[in-house]
């Protein structure tokens, strides 16, 4: 089969790797079906979209809906190229998920609103299936309710023209959504489990999620609720979408 690729953006690498894996695990993935592009380490090279099978978007510490003068200039370098590679995907209806900072991403380029009205405390949520979600080839036959993880400073505010909402949730009105056929983007984060969660918890406790003192306390949280569901749309994507040579 044609690889996937995940364009990633955590500079941490423990993060990094941690991320990566985890898309690898719960994709059904080997790492060599699965190509990763650091963007914070260095400029996109060349994608020729016709050697994957999809592309992913992995969660970030940047927010796509700061004021333009707060960005530093590799988070805007890295808007500016995720944007040209979108205008292909986005043209063609090219398999695409984005996860968390992928709902920004494709959000806003498709012309949504992105801001900080509908963020989340980090840890588990319960994620709600439209009608249209519990139809849709990546969420059906999900239970209509499941917990997610999620943790975020931003979110959808208004859908893009022409979107699917798929799941919503009681803080956050847009946790998925569908564009065309072949493009989507969550909040909850399909590819992470416990152990990824308190993995992150640690690495970003001085990002303004939460209070560093209470790091103890959001991993407990995180353990309050069983969560399994959200890495089936994971596989259902890579599933649908796995192309041959």
């Amino acid at each position: 089969m044609k690889p996937f690729l995940l364009l990633a953006t955590r500079a941490e690498d423990v993060a990094a790797d941690g991320e990566y894996q985890a898309f690898c695990t719960y994709g059904g993935l080997e790492p060599e079906q699965l190509h990763r592009v650091r963007l914070e380490a260095g400029p996109m090279p060349p994608v020729d979209l016709d050697d994957y099978s999809g592309v992913m978007v992995g969660g970030s510490p940047f927010n796509s809906s700061d004021p333009p003068e707060s960005k530093s200039e590799v988070q805007k370098r890295v808007e500016h190229e995720i944007g040209e590679l979108l205008g292909e995907i986005v043209e063609r209806d090219f398999p695409f998920l984005g996860a968390c900072y992928g709902v920004g991403t494709l959000g806003q380029y498709a012309g949504g609103t992105i801001d900080r009205t509908y963020g989340e405390e980090v840890g588990p949520v319960t994620v709600e299936l439209t009608d249209a979600g519990l139809a849709d080839p990546l969420t059906q036959g999900m239970p209509r309710r499941f917990a997610a993880y999620v943790g975020h400073k931003e979110a959808v505010h208004r859908l893009p023209p022409g979107a699917v909402l798929l799941a919503t949730s009681a803080d956050a009105p847009v946790q998925m959504f569908r564009l065309k056929q072949n493009l989507y983007a969550t909040q909850f984060h399909p590819e992470l489990d416990l152990a990824g969660l308190t993995q992150r918890i640690e690495v970003y406790k001085t990002y303004g999620y939460f209070d560093p003192d209470e790091a103890a306390e959001v991993v407990a949280r995180g353990r309050s609720r069983e969560v399994t569901e959200p890495m089936r749309v994971l596989r259902a994507f890579v599933e649908r979408y796995a192309a041959e040579r």
